[in-house]
């Protein structure tokens, strides 16, 4: 049985998921545009433009990429039921949302590829991956990207090396509710009860923590020759590679 969600309930529930990602991340807004700049510079000269966003949550950053490039194919993927609706309600008409757990076998056929991606964007999903699992994607990825393409991995990557110079910005603190809190404190409406229910059922993560120079050592043994980061601000970082 599928969920259903009126367009207010998830307007609102997206709202309030943008804010926690604003309190937590810092500079939110210039990373989700850098991403979006990486994206619309690789995909420029395409004639049918398509992306896919790994973990898209509620389409934020998937909408975002449509809207910048009218006519794009957009897919969003992402496990969670709940998030998938609320997307569904927002954005459904410029983005498709996919119910897929990336990593597990056959994932990329829930996709429907007709031909090469342009790009492959994910904010925060990957490192939630194991490191063995986190290196099958990349191999898949490089399959599903046309000769050219980009894959953007954005989210907190630890430095485990000689530290980088150049263009950074401080991070905001902590915002003082988790995650976990904060879903806890949606559950009173009874409306959205039985989805929270659904939501846990479906929960999976591991966060490894690897660190960025791990991630391009993975990316580089996975068949992208050129792979670095293209903005960083705190622990956060934009790491791009070109297929």
């Amino acid at each position: 049985m599928g969920m259903h969600l009126d367009h207010e309930t998830a307007r609102e529930w997206i709202a309030g998921w943008d804010r926690r990602h604003e309190r937590e991340a810092a500079c939110r807004e210039e990373r989700l545009t850098v991403i979006a700049d990486v994206v619309g510079r690789v995909t420029a000269s395409a004639p049918r433009p398509s992306a896919v966003d790994l973990g898209s949550g509620s389409g934020t950053l998937a909408a975002r990429l449509a809207e910048r490039t009218p006519g794009m194919d957009v897919i969003a993927v992402d496990g969670d039921p709940l998030l998938l609706e609320l997307g569904r309600q927002r954005h459904g008409a410029s983005v498709r949302f996919v119910a897929a757990v990336i990593g597990r076998d056959g994932w990329t056929r829930a996709l429907g590829l007709d031909r090469p991606l342009d790009a492959a964007v994910s904010t925060g999903a990957l490192q939630h991956l194991s490191e063995p699992v986190l290196f099958g994607v990349y191999e898949e990825l490089h399959r599903l990207l046309r000769p050219g393409g980009v894959l953007v991995n954005a989210g907190p990557l630890p430095l485990r090396g000689p530290r980088l110079t150049g263009r950074r910005r401080t991070a905001r603190p902590a915002d003082e509710e988790d995650w976990s809190s904060w879903w806890a404190a949606q559950a009173w409406e009874a409306r959205r009860a039985s989805m929270l229910e659904r939501r846990e059922l479906s929960a999976d993560g591991m966060g490894t923590g690897l660190g960025i120079d791990r991630h391009i050592e993975l990316l580089r043994r996975a068949g992208f020759p050129h792979a670095g980061p293209v903005w960083r601000a705190g622990r956060g970082y934009v790491l791009a590679a070109l297929r």
